[in-house]
């Protein structure tokens, strides 16, 4: 609704809504990735910001990929070893099925999914565009990715003739 109301004022909505997949091992991460997109006015639902006391973690988790446009999804040595990644991805890859829009936008840490054998990551490895974070740790890099990201979460502008 907020989203909405904006776009109401005339101000368009600038960039689509997040889930953000990860394994808790790379939580630094997705705590740096989360802040960052929120002060860059991406709306995020984040895990540990936004379960409630007393959520059954499945349901909200599944709710909340329904809910928000795209899933962020943290690619790294744990999260494709992780069955709550895979679960997430796969709400994803259902969500697209159904017709959605490109719903999953990998990013990954390491190189840990493009010799991975699990099923579902070698399947992103083979059919995603996957954004390189692995030098997350350097300012600068960190930065180029960010940016290319940001441009990547922009919906795109309606052409003239619509």
């Amino acid at each position: 609704m907020i989203e909405y109301a904006r776009s109401l004022v005339g101000r368009a909505i600038e960039y689509y809504t997040c889930f953000i997949s990860y394994s808790s091992q790379d939580q630094a991460f997705a705590e740096r990735l989360y802040a960052d997109l929120q002060n860059k006015g991406v709306r995020c639902w984040f895990a540990p910001e936004d379960m409630k006391t007393g959520d059954v973690i499945r349901d909200q988790i599944d709710q909340s990929i329904r809910l928000y446009d795209k899933l962020l999804l943290v690619l790294s040595e744990h999260s494709v070893q992780s069955n709550w990644v895979r679960f997430e991805v796969e709400a994803a890859l259902d969500k697209e099925r159904e017709g959605k829009p490109p719903v999953l936008f990998p990013v990954r840490l390491d190189d840990a999914v493009l010799t991975s054998s699990t099923s579902w990551a070698a399947h992103i490895q083979r059919s995603r565009h996957i954004t390189d974070f692995s030098m997350w740790k350097q300012h600068d890099d960190y930065q180029r990715a960010l940016t290319r990201l940001l441009h990547d979460l922009q919906p795109e502008k309606p052409s003239k003739e619509e």
